[in-house]
């Protein structure tokens, strides 16, 4: 009772003209960010941070901006996945395999309106899952002291590779990085300066803003500009949709896939480091396996094959926010760029937000529910709208997300020094990104690295220098049991996941060709 209490003091927040019109502004502008292939959730809630703090919004506001585009960026990358069978980014690529089979047959708009629907449940009763799951989280996070709280953070550089990752090297040096550039400033304990090179500007640290939009809203804008040469990522052809609304028998008979994917990617959602893609990956396979164990209609445009990866990433998009939230341990790429924002708002997520900043948790919390039905009510009469992003020449669309990104910037600062950085750090997520190096590790690592540093200095504080208190209690030995299971089985699994994604895949582009 406390917690729908709590729920419907939340939706009292919420329900505000303002808050309203940001939650539409957000599903809006996610869904035509998510349509562009690559841009993705992430990159489409670090190009918006700039506008969000440019506006002056406060913490709820900016908050329920962020995540709608978040949510509406989920929807959106599905639109180019079934219209051209482009990604628009991985957890989509199983959503290609029986949703360009169907725009095939001339039910693309049939695809796109299951595709809004089985996110609009995966989305809803995953919020529902962090309602009642993200309270009782907290009950346990109250027992973490400093070395369970390091251990904790060790636990999410180890495992947010994720599960499909093939190379976690790559991983490791990408979070080494992050934790090397938040050492940069002066110790706040001793006073001395680390890595600042005598330059004024960086005694205070980098600003964590600064690197996530350059690493992903400018290194995006590169890299779109090498792959399109300034070209539109669609053409007329493929923009046909046809019959928008899905017969109701054919709803019914993917209702039992919308329940088995909810639980699936809900729990994928929780799990340090598997997230969407997982989420989406198991639950078509899953799937696959209940009904179509032969492989007569999966892969060959089943709006089953496209409703249940959809609800699968969808559930698991809700399910990273119960670890962010309740633990302040962010549970994917986005999930950690909200956690940046929430720390640049001076809210600290963890037990503590609960009972110090109920109004802002739940106002989230239910702005997240009123997002789901406003994504709803947009996404299917719309659709034809959204899809014509992908007809816009890069030429034209990028340099207006460069613009946002260096005006929201300087907005903040004034400082040209950090538009001068923003640009470095653009150019250093482009080569990242050219050598398959994962950019999220490095946003971590910048996020939490002096809470970590803080902690450990802590723990060995309390303990006398004695390290063993890194191991001194069942719960730190649990986590850290988990960070090294975490951290090894991508390098046990992670390739096999992979050539099942990608053999999926070409089996489906192979009867597409027949």
């Amino acid at each position: 009772m406390e917690t729908l209490s709590s729920l419907a003091d939340g939706f009292a927040i919420a329900f505000t003209l303002q808050n309203l019109f940001l939650a539409l502004v957000g599903c809006f502008l996610g869904t035509l960010m998510g349509a562009l292939p690559g841009l993705g959730p992430a990159n489409g809630v670090a190009i918006l941070i700039p506008i969000a703090f440019t506006l002056g919004l406060g913490p709820t506001p900016s908050l329920i901006l962020l995540t709608s585009v978040y949510y509406g960026a989920m929807y959106g990358g599905r639109i180019s996945s079934i219209l051209l069978n482009i990604p628009g980014d991985e957890p989509a690529m199983m959503t290609c395999l029986d949703g360009y089979p169907m725009a095939q047959k001339g039910m693309a708009g049939e695809a796109l309106s299951l595709s809004g629907i089985a996110s609009f449940v995966g989305a809803f009763f995953a919020t529902w899952g962090l309602v009642l799951l993200a309270p009782q989280l907290v009950k346990i996070a109250l027992l973490f002291g400093p070395a369970e709280y390091f251990a904790l953070f060790t636990l999410a550089f180890a495992t947010l590779g994720g599960i499909t990752s093939t190379n976690q090297a790559k991983s490791a040096f990408a979070a080494m990085l992050g934790i090397g550039i938040a050492m940069v400033g002066v110790d706040s304990q001793t006073g001395v300066q680390r890595f600042t090179f005598g330059e004024l500007h960086l005694y205070d640290g980098i600003d964590f803003l600064i690197a996530i939009v350059g690493l992903f809203a400018l290194s995006e804008v590169f890299i779109f500009l090498e792959n399109h040469r300034g070209g539109a990522v669609g053409n007329e052809k493929a923009m046909q949709i046809g019959r928008l609304v899905p017969k109701l028998s054919v709803l019914k008979y993917c209702v039992p896939t919308m329940f088995r994917s909810t639980i699936i990617g809900f729990i994928s959602g929780i799990l340090p480091g598997a997230g969407a893609s997982l989420g989406s990956f198991l639950s078509y396979s899953l799937e696959k396996q209940v009904v179509d164990r032969d492989g007569e209609t999966f892969g060959k445009g089943d709006p089953r094959g496209v409703v249940a990866p959809e609800v699968g990433n969808n559930a698991a998009s809700g399910g990273a926010l119960v670890p962010m939230l309740a633990l302040g341990v962010p549970g994917s790429g986005t999930t950690a760029v909200l956690l940046a924002v929430l720390l640049a708002l001076n809210v600290t997520p963890g037990p503590l937000l609960f009972t110090n900043s109920p109004d802002i948790v739940w106002g989230l919390i239910a702005a997240l529910f009123i997002a789901n039905f406003m994504l709803l009510a947009l996404n299917i009469p719309l659709v034809g709208i959204f899809t014509r992003v992908l007809l816009i020449p890069t030429r034209i669309l990028m340099p207006v997300v460069a613009m946002i990104s260096f005006v929201g910037i300087y907005g903040i600062s004034g400082s040209t020094f950090d538009l001068e950085l923003m640009i470095g750090f653009g150019v250093l997520g482009w080569v990242l990104r050219k050598l398959d190096v994962p950019l999220v590790p490095i946003i971590l690592g910048i996020l939490l690295g002096n809470e970590m540093e803080v902690n450990l200095r802590r723990a060995l504080t309390i303990s006398d220098g004695d390290w063993s208190i890194l191991l001194g209690s069942p719960l730190a030995i649990g986590i850290w049991i988990f960070a090294i299971i975490g951290f090894a089985l991508p390098i046990v699994l992670g390739q096999r996941m992979k050539r099942r994604m990608r053999n999926a895949a070409s089996a489906a582009a192979a009867d597409i060709k027949d």
